[in-house]
């Protein structure tokens, strides 16, 4: 696959011959209309007829948690078939809404600048501005005032110990919700998990690789109708060993980063492994809880680990489906419960009036889920996106 430029072609386009996903199963072949930007229903006047030849159509994919810097990164997901992004921190507000409303391209949403408090892992690894770096409950409300100014779409907050304590993480969800805003909170470990549950976040994004999910919180997690993006394929890489001179280089150029890392695995509940994080998503699927696909794809030219925009989503449907996701509901978590949970009602689906975020597919994903690596044609919001093969 490589990821070239979009074209800039905005005529009604009518598909015929496509198997098109429901939510649940491929239809028997049938025609789609592309008019301009949506979804149509009247195929007269089509200029262009193109021959799907059976194979299968699925909403454009959903990547519920990535990491953008450039238009490059838009490039890359459209190229493996994802045409809206979920950014999950991002700044200056210029940068994040610099890269909105490009034709041809996936669409984004941004939570912009996320909450996590100095001392913290993020504050010493992310150069972060220090409105970021939160010190008490007080500073709650005009931080969340100051996100919806700059156009986030939902607030992050960084479960984390070092980090915000329980009361201000707790503050910064009730002034986010009293904004009519959702709250997505990051949580790698156990305790974090269980304080982002306190503070009411909405969504969760990452799985615990120090103690597994448990039944009972999997429990209160559907309960309470909380949303899991566990990030499998990000848990995975960081659950790796990473090279003896990385870790001494972080000792010699990062001391405050080294020592955060430390502080975080005292307060762990046990060895950190991916089996964890896998064996989480085990529990709550089986719970009922809704289970996203997210990545944490980002770009970090010192990691020793990588997580590469667009091929990365591939990935992740593969390890939910291994961590015992149906390959049905696999499919599911990039395209209609993203958008549903994300209140992306114009997307997520084929169906008249929606967004045209098409992928055209040689195989089908319900019998193998690596069958969504089978690209053949991508559509951003009606234009066609070329050279994906």
């Amino acid at each position: 696959m490589s990821a070239e430029k979009p074209t800039g072609n905005r005529r009604k386009c009518l598909l015929e011959n496509v198997r098109v996903f429901n939510g649940t199963a491929f239809t028997d072949c049938r025609s789609v209309v592309i008019e301009g930007d949506i979804i149509g229903s009247n195929s007269d006047g089509a200029d262009e007829i193109i021959d799907g030849q059976g194979r299968f159509l699925i909403p454009g994919l959903i990547d519920a948690h990535v990491h953008l810097h450039h238009e490059g990164h838009l490039q890359a997901l459209a190229g493996y078939g994802i045409t809206t992004a979920l950014d999950m921190a991002m700044w200056p507000a210029d940068k994040m809404n610099g890269l909105r409303n490009k034709p041809g391209l996936p669409d984004i949403r941004s939570a912009g600048l996320p909450v996590t408090a100095s001392g913290s892992i993020h504050s010493c690894m992310l150069p972060l501005p220090e409105e970021a770096l939160l010190s008490g409950p007080d500073e709650a409300a005009s931080f969340v005032q100051k996100r919806i100014d700059e156009g986030s779409d939902y607030i992050k907050l960084i479960a984390d110990i070092p980090g915000p304590r329980q009361e201000t993480l707790n503050a910064v969800s009730a002034a986010a919700h009293a904004k009519g805003k959702m709250v997505v909170a990051h949580a790698s470990s156990f305790t974090p998990f269980n304080m982002a549950l306190e503070a009411k976040a909405n969504i969760i994004t990452h799985a615990p690789r120090d103690k597994s999910v448990t039944e009972e919180t999997a429990a209160i997690m559907f309960q309470k109708k909380v949303i899991s993006v566990p990030t499998l394929t990000m848990m995975k890489a960081v659950s790796a060993k990473p090279p003896l001179s990385a870790a001494l280089g972080m000792m010699v150029f990062k001391p405050s980063l080294f020592m955060a890392i430390l502080k975080a695995k005292r307060n762990g509940q046990g060895q950190p492994t991916y089996e964890n994080a896998r064996d989480s998503v085990t529990a709550m699927y089986r719970a009922g809880v809704p289970i996203l696909a997210g990545t944490d794809c980002h770009e970090a030219p010192d990691s020793f680990f990588e997580v590469k925009h667009g091929e990365s989503l591939h990935q992740e449907l593969e390890l939910l489906v291994e961590a015992g996701v149906s390959v049905v509901d696999a499919l599911r978590a990039a395209t209609i419960l993203p958008a549903e949970h994300f209140r992306l009602n114009d997307r997520g689906a084929i169906a008249e009036g929606k967004r045209a975020d098409l992928v055209l597919l040689r195989e089908d994903p319900t019998k193998d889920i690596r069958a969504t690596r089978s690209i053949d044609r991508v559509w951003c919001g009606g234009i066609e996106y070329q050279s994906v093969t």
